[in-house]
Protein backbone atom coordinates (compact mmCIF):
# COMPACT_ATOMS: atom_id res chain seq x y z
CA UNK A 1 0.00 0.00 0.00
CA UNK A 2 1.27 3.70 -1.07
CA UNK A 3 -0.73 5.76 1.17
CA UNK A 4 -0.26 6.51 4.44
CA UNK A 5 -2.87 8.27 7.12
CA UNK A 6 -2.73 11.49 7.23
CA UNK A 7 -0.73 13.19 10.57
CA UNK A 8 -3.16 15.19 12.82
CA UNK A 9 -1.00 17.85 13.77
CA UNK A 10 -1.78 20.65 11.53
CA UNK A 11 -5.99 18.90 11.25
CA UNK A 12 -7.64 22.08 13.16
CA UNK A 13 -11.12 22.02 11.42
CA UNK A 14 -12.05 18.43 11.66
CA UNK A 15 -14.79 17.58 14.05
CA UNK A 16 -12.80 14.01 13.97
CA UNK A 17 -9.81 13.70 15.85
CA UNK A 18 -7.44 10.12 16.62
CA UNK A 19 -9.61 7.69 18.24
CA UNK A 20 -8.61 6.56 22.33
CA UNK A 21 -6.24 3.71 22.32
CA UNK A 22 -8.84 2.00 23.73
CA UNK A 23 -11.37 2.55 21.32
CA UNK A 24 -8.52 1.42 18.29
CA UNK A 25 -7.65 -1.86 20.23
CA UNK A 26 -11.60 -2.51 20.54
CA UNK A 27 -12.07 -1.50 16.81
CA UNK A 28 -9.56 -3.95 15.14
CA UNK A 29 -10.49 -6.60 17.67
CA UNK A 30 -14.47 -6.63 15.94
CA UNK A 31 -13.55 -5.34 12.37
CA UNK A 32 -15.28 -8.24 11.04
CA UNK A 33 -18.55 -8.55 13.44
CA UNK A 34 -21.52 -8.05 12.15
CA UNK A 35 -24.07 -5.88 14.51
CA UNK A 36 -27.16 -5.72 11.94
CA UNK A 37 -27.37 -9.43 12.39
CA UNK A 38 -27.72 -9.73 15.96
CA UNK A 39 -28.44 -13.22 15.94
CA UNK A 40 -25.40 -14.40 14.87
CA UNK A 41 -23.04 -11.70 16.21
CA UNK A 42 -24.60 -12.07 19.90
CA UNK A 43 -21.35 -10.49 21.66
CA UNK A 44 -21.56 -7.69 19.16
CA UNK A 45 -25.17 -6.92 19.47
CA UNK A 46 -24.54 -6.79 23.40
CA UNK A 47 -21.92 -4.79 23.19
CA UNK A 48 -23.91 -2.15 21.15
CA UNK A 49 -26.78 -2.34 23.99
CA UNK A 50 -24.22 -0.90 26.31
CA UNK A 51 -23.16 1.62 24.42
CA UNK A 52 -26.62 3.03 24.04
CA UNK A 53 -27.04 2.59 27.50
CA UNK A 54 -23.73 4.46 28.06
CA UNK A 55 -24.65 7.05 25.52
CA UNK A 56 -28.24 7.31 27.44
CA UNK A 57 -25.90 8.37 30.98
CA UNK A 58 -24.54 11.17 28.46
CA UNK A 59 -27.77 12.52 27.37
CA UNK A 60 -30.34 12.14 30.68
CA UNK A 61 -31.80 9.20 29.26
CA UNK A 62 -32.11 6.35 31.57
CA UNK A 63 -33.75 3.65 29.69
CA UNK A 64 -32.91 4.60 26.05
CA UNK A 65 -33.35 3.22 22.95
CA UNK A 66 -31.36 3.52 19.92
CA UNK A 67 -28.31 2.18 17.77
CA UNK A 68 -24.75 2.96 16.93
CA UNK A 69 -25.08 4.55 13.20
CA UNK A 70 -22.51 5.41 10.73
CA UNK A 71 -22.23 8.82 11.66
CA UNK A 72 -24.36 12.01 12.59
CA UNK A 73 -25.92 12.32 8.82
CA UNK A 74 -27.54 8.67 9.33
CA UNK A 75 -28.49 9.65 12.26
CA UNK A 76 -30.21 12.65 11.20
CA UNK A 77 -31.81 11.26 8.03
CA UNK A 78 -33.55 8.26 10.51
CA UNK A 79 -34.97 11.00 12.76
CA UNK A 80 -36.91 12.76 10.08
CA UNK A 81 -37.25 9.67 8.27
CA UNK A 82 -39.38 8.35 11.78
CA UNK A 83 -41.17 11.61 11.61
CA UNK A 84 -42.45 11.42 8.55
CA UNK A 85 -43.42 8.03 8.55
CA UNK A 86 -45.51 8.59 11.89
CA UNK A 87 -47.26 12.03 10.09
CA UNK A 88 -50.53 11.94 9.42
CA UNK A 89 -49.91 14.33 7.05
CA UNK A 90 -49.47 13.83 3.37
CA UNK A 91 -47.45 16.22 2.76
CA UNK A 92 -45.23 16.47 6.17
CA UNK A 93 -42.23 19.17 6.73
CA UNK A 94 -40.17 19.72 8.99
CA UNK A 95 -38.08 22.69 10.53
CA UNK A 96 -34.86 23.28 11.04
CA UNK A 97 -32.24 26.32 12.10
CA UNK A 98 -30.39 27.50 9.42
CA UNK A 99 -27.61 26.41 11.41
CA UNK A 100 -28.53 22.98 11.05
CA UNK A 101 -26.21 19.96 9.19
CA UNK A 102 -26.47 20.10 5.63
CA UNK A 103 -27.34 15.74 6.49
CA UNK A 104 -30.88 17.76 6.70
CA UNK A 105 -30.43 18.84 3.20
CA UNK A 106 -30.05 15.25 1.91
CA UNK A 107 -32.89 13.31 4.74
CA UNK A 108 -35.27 16.24 2.90
CA UNK A 109 -34.63 15.27 -0.72
CA UNK A 110 -34.08 11.52 -0.04
CA UNK A 111 -37.11 11.29 1.72
CA UNK A 112 -38.71 13.81 -0.68
CA UNK A 113 -40.33 15.77 2.20
CA UNK A 114 -40.18 19.86 2.69
CA UNK A 115 -37.51 21.71 4.68
CA UNK A 116 -38.64 24.76 6.33
CA UNK A 117 -35.16 26.93 7.03
CA UNK A 118 -35.53 29.08 9.81
CA UNK A 119 -33.39 32.10 10.25
CA UNK A 120 -30.98 32.92 13.18
CA UNK A 121 -30.75 35.14 15.64
CA UNK A 122 -27.74 37.70 16.41
CA UNK A 123 -26.47 35.16 18.97
CA UNK A 124 -26.49 32.71 15.91
CA UNK A 125 -29.38 30.52 17.78
CA UNK A 126 -32.87 29.90 16.24
CA UNK A 127 -35.25 32.31 15.80
CA UNK A 128 -38.11 30.92 17.91
CA UNK A 129 -40.75 33.33 16.72
CA UNK A 130 -39.83 31.86 12.91
CA UNK A 131 -40.08 28.30 13.97
CA UNK A 132 -43.48 29.15 15.57
CA UNK A 133 -44.11 30.76 12.18
CA UNK A 134 -43.08 27.63 10.09
CA UNK A 135 -44.84 25.19 11.95
CA UNK A 136 -48.47 23.99 10.94
CA UNK A 137 -51.04 21.26 10.90
CA UNK A 138 -47.85 19.38 8.25
CA UNK A 139 -45.20 19.66 10.70
CA UNK A 140 -43.36 16.35 11.49
CA UNK A 141 -40.75 17.56 13.37
CA UNK A 142 -39.09 20.15 14.60
CA UNK A 143 -35.40 20.20 14.76
CA UNK A 144 -32.80 21.79 17.37
CA UNK A 145 -29.06 22.39 17.25
CA UNK A 146 -26.99 21.37 20.38
CA UNK A 147 -23.36 22.51 19.27
CA UNK A 148 -23.34 23.69 15.45
CA UNK A 149 -20.63 22.75 13.38
CA UNK A 150 -19.82 26.64 12.31
CA UNK A 151 -19.98 28.13 16.14
CA UNK A 152 -20.84 26.19 18.73
CA UNK A 153 -23.90 27.57 19.40
CA UNK A 154 -26.56 25.44 21.13
CA UNK A 155 -30.75 26.57 20.43
CA UNK A 156 -33.12 27.18 23.02
CA UNK A 157 -33.88 23.45 23.12
CA UNK A 158 -36.78 23.46 25.64
CA UNK A 159 -38.68 25.84 23.84
CA UNK A 160 -38.60 24.21 21.05
CA UNK A 161 -39.86 21.27 22.66
CA UNK A 162 -43.01 23.05 23.99
CA UNK A 163 -43.46 24.46 19.90
CA UNK A 164 -43.10 20.91 19.04
CA UNK A 165 -45.44 19.45 21.62
CA UNK A 166 -48.16 22.60 20.53
CA UNK A 167 -47.87 21.30 16.95
CA UNK A 168 -47.68 17.42 18.11
CA UNK A 169 -44.53 16.60 16.49
CA UNK A 170 -41.58 15.29 16.94
CA UNK A 171 -38.47 17.39 18.97
CA UNK A 172 -34.83 15.64 17.43
CA UNK A 173 -31.90 17.40 18.99
CA UNK A 174 -28.97 17.36 16.98
CA UNK A 175 -26.18 16.93 19.33
CA UNK A 176 -23.84 14.67 16.97
CA UNK A 177 -20.49 17.23 17.94
CA UNK A 178 -21.10 19.05 21.15
CA UNK A 179 -23.58 15.67 23.20
CA UNK A 180 -19.90 14.97 24.81
CA UNK A 181 -19.21 18.57 25.54
CA UNK A 182 -22.19 19.49 26.51
CA UNK A 183 -22.58 17.83 30.17
CA UNK A 184 -20.00 20.05 31.77
CA UNK A 185 -21.63 23.08 30.23
CA UNK A 186 -24.65 24.91 31.85
CA UNK A 187 -26.64 24.68 28.90
CA UNK A 188 -30.14 22.94 28.39
CA UNK A 189 -29.98 20.29 25.38
CA UNK A 190 -30.74 16.82 26.70
CA UNK A 191 -33.63 14.34 27.33
CA UNK A 192 -33.75 15.08 31.05
CA UNK A 193 -34.17 19.09 30.66
CA UNK A 194 -36.91 19.04 27.49
CA UNK A 195 -39.38 16.79 25.84
CA UNK A 196 -36.86 15.45 23.31
CA UNK A 197 -38.18 12.55 21.82
CA UNK A 198 -34.77 11.77 19.36
CA UNK A 199 -31.16 12.48 19.72
CA UNK A 200 -28.19 12.30 17.34
CA UNK A 201 -24.74 12.26 19.20
CA UNK A 202 -21.62 11.04 17.48
CA UNK A 203 -18.56 8.45 19.24
CA UNK A 204 -16.19 9.50 17.14
CA UNK A 205 -16.38 12.84 17.10
CA UNK A 206 -15.45 14.56 20.98
CA UNK A 207 -16.08 10.91 21.62
CA UNK A 208 -13.09 9.52 20.93
CA UNK A 209 -14.13 6.43 19.04
CA UNK A 210 -12.80 4.96 15.76
CA UNK A 211 -14.59 6.16 12.80
CA UNK A 212 -17.94 5.03 11.65
CA UNK A 213 -19.46 5.32 15.48
CA UNK A 214 -22.13 7.85 15.30
CA UNK A 215 -25.41 7.25 17.57
CA UNK A 216 -29.30 7.77 17.29
CA UNK A 217 -30.72 7.64 20.33
CA UNK A 218 -35.05 7.56 21.22
CA UNK A 219 -36.41 8.42 24.27
CA UNK A 220 -39.52 5.86 23.68
CA UNK A 221 -39.18 2.15 21.94
CA UNK A 222 -42.00 2.84 19.79
CA UNK A 223 -40.49 5.35 17.77
CA UNK A 224 -38.44 2.95 15.91
CA UNK A 225 -41.36 0.73 15.37
CA UNK A 226 -41.80 3.42 12.59
CA UNK A 227 -38.33 2.11 11.22
CA UNK A 228 -39.19 -1.54 11.47
CA UNK A 229 -38.75 -3.41 8.10
CA UNK A 230 -39.11 -7.45 8.62
CA UNK A 231 -35.70 -9.38 8.23
CA UNK A 232 -37.39 -13.02 7.40
CA UNK A 233 -33.69 -14.67 6.46
CA UNK A 234 -32.16 -13.39 9.56
CA UNK A 235 -32.62 -14.68 13.16
CA UNK A 236 -33.65 -11.23 14.45
CA UNK A 237 -37.44 -10.62 12.75
CA UNK A 238 -36.74 -6.74 12.25
CA UNK A 239 -34.59 -4.53 11.84
CA UNK A 240 -34.59 -0.84 11.70
CA UNK A 241 -31.08 0.56 10.90
CA UNK A 242 -30.82 2.44 7.63
CA UNK A 243 -27.80 0.02 6.92
CA UNK A 244 -28.08 -4.00 6.94
CA UNK A 245 -24.35 -4.55 7.58
CA UNK A 246 -22.59 -3.13 9.83
CA UNK A 247 -19.02 -3.60 11.20
CA UNK A 248 -18.82 -4.22 14.66
CA UNK A 249 -15.56 -1.66 14.81
CA UNK A 250 -17.86 1.31 15.74
CA UNK A 251 -19.85 -0.19 18.30
CA UNK A 252 -16.65 -2.16 20.08
CA UNK A 253 -14.73 1.05 19.92
CA UNK A 254 -17.33 3.62 21.16
CA UNK A 255 -18.10 0.96 24.31
CA UNK A 256 -15.00 0.82 25.14
CA UNK A 257 -13.68 4.48 25.02
CA UNK A 258 -17.50 5.40 26.99
CA UNK A 259 -16.56 3.22 29.54
CA UNK A 260 -12.83 4.33 29.21
CA UNK A 261 -13.94 7.62 29.59
CA UNK A 262 -17.21 8.73 31.08
CA UNK A 263 -17.29 11.21 32.59
CA UNK A 264 -13.65 12.60 33.65
CA UNK A 265 -11.78 11.88 30.89
CA UNK A 266 -14.49 13.92 28.73
CA UNK A 267 -14.79 16.54 31.26
CA UNK A 268 -10.77 16.98 31.27
CA UNK A 269 -11.21 16.59 27.10
CA UNK A 270 -13.87 19.57 27.24
CA UNK A 271 -12.18 21.49 29.86
CA UNK A 272 -8.61 21.65 27.56
CA UNK A 273 -10.84 22.59 24.51
CA UNK A 274 -12.52 25.39 26.50
CA UNK A 275 -9.69 26.80 27.67
CA UNK A 276 -7.37 26.12 23.77
CA UNK A 277 -10.64 28.08 22.81
CA UNK A 278 -10.17 30.87 24.84
CA UNK A 279 -6.38 31.51 24.65
CA UNK A 280 -6.80 31.52 21.02
CA UNK A 281 -9.75 33.60 20.42
CA UNK A 282 -7.71 36.12 22.81
CA UNK A 283 -4.75 35.49 20.56
CA UNK A 284 -6.77 36.42 17.55
CA UNK A 285 -7.90 39.27 19.28
CA UNK A 286 -4.91 40.84 19.92
CA UNK A 287 -3.65 40.96 16.49
CA UNK A 288 -6.74 42.60 15.17
CA UNK A 289 -8.86 40.14 13.95
CA UNK A 290 -12.50 40.15 14.17
CA UNK A 291 -13.43 37.35 16.31
CA UNK A 292 -17.19 35.61 16.87
CA UNK A 293 -17.46 35.31 20.67
CA UNK A 294 -16.91 31.34 21.22
CA UNK A 295 -19.33 29.53 23.16
CA UNK A 296 -18.73 25.76 22.85
CA UNK A 297 -14.98 25.18 21.75
CA UNK A 298 -15.03 26.33 18.30
CA UNK A 299 -13.60 29.56 17.27
CA UNK A 300 -14.55 31.64 14.32
CA UNK A 301 -12.37 34.60 12.84
CA UNK A 302 -12.44 36.94 9.91
CA UNK A 303 -8.98 35.86 8.38
CA UNK A 304 -8.31 37.66 4.72
CA UNK A 305 -8.46 34.88 2.23
CA UNK A 306 -4.81 35.44 1.39
CA UNK A 307 -3.69 34.72 4.73
CA UNK A 308 -5.98 31.51 4.84
CA UNK A 309 -4.44 30.49 1.74
CA UNK A 310 -1.20 30.41 2.52
CA UNK A 311 -2.06 29.38 5.93
CA UNK A 312 -3.57 26.23 4.09
CA UNK A 313 -0.06 26.21 1.76
CA UNK A 314 2.08 25.96 4.86
CA UNK A 315 0.11 22.60 5.23
CA UNK A 316 -2.71 24.18 8.30
CA UNK A 317 -6.04 22.45 7.78
CA UNK A 318 -8.47 25.03 8.60
CA UNK A 319 -11.76 25.75 6.85
CA UNK A 320 -13.68 28.29 6.29
CA UNK A 321 -18.12 29.23 7.40
CA UNK A 322 -20.63 30.24 5.22
CA UNK A 323 -19.84 33.91 6.31
CA UNK A 324 -16.33 33.09 4.96
CA UNK A 325 -14.95 33.33 8.16
CA UNK A 326 -11.53 30.63 9.68
CA UNK A 327 -12.69 28.14 11.69
CA UNK A 328 -10.70 26.06 14.00
CA UNK A 329 -12.50 23.26 16.46
CA UNK A 330 -10.63 22.30 19.49
CA UNK A 331 -10.67 19.01 19.28
CA UNK A 332 -8.65 16.81 21.60
CA UNK A 333 -5.95 16.35 19.26
CA UNK A 334 -5.74 20.32 19.23
CA UNK A 335 -3.50 20.99 22.09
CA UNK A 336 -2.07 24.49 22.95
CA UNK A 337 1.31 23.35 21.65
CA UNK A 338 -0.40 22.83 18.02
CA UNK A 339 -2.17 26.42 18.56
CA UNK A 340 1.55 27.94 19.09
CA UNK A 341 2.51 26.75 16.14
CA UNK A 342 -0.13 28.00 14.12
CA UNK A 343 -0.08 31.49 15.97
CA UNK A 344 3.80 31.78 14.93
CA UNK A 345 2.86 30.96 11.37
CA UNK A 346 0.43 33.20 11.60
CA UNK A 347 2.66 35.88 12.72
CA UNK A 348 4.98 35.31 9.93
CA UNK A 349 2.47 35.03 7.21
CA UNK A 350 1.04 38.69 8.11
CA UNK A 351 3.62 40.95 6.55
CA UNK A 352 3.82 38.92 3.27
CA UNK A 353 -0.43 38.44 3.35
CA UNK A 354 -1.07 42.25 4.13
CA UNK A 355 1.51 42.73 1.10
CA UNK A 356 -0.79 41.18 -1.52
CA UNK A 357 -3.75 42.78 -0.54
Amino acid sequence: MRGQPQDFDRVLSSMCTPPHPVARDAAERFLATNPGDPGTYQTAADLEDRAVDLLGEVVGLSDPTGYIASGGTEANIQAVRMARNRAVSSDPNVVVPESAHFSFQKAADVLALELRIAPLTDDYTVDLGAVRRFCDDDTAAVVGVAGSTEYGRVDPIPELGDIADENDALLHVDAAWGGFVLPFTDHEWNFDHASVDTMTIDPHKMGMAAIPAGGLLAREPELFDALAVDTPYLESAKQATLTGTRSGAGVASAAAVMEECWPEGYRENYEQARDNAAWFADALRERDFDVVEPDLPIVSADVPTDLFEELRDEGWRVSRTADDEMRVVMMPHVTREVLDAFVADLDRLRPTANMNT
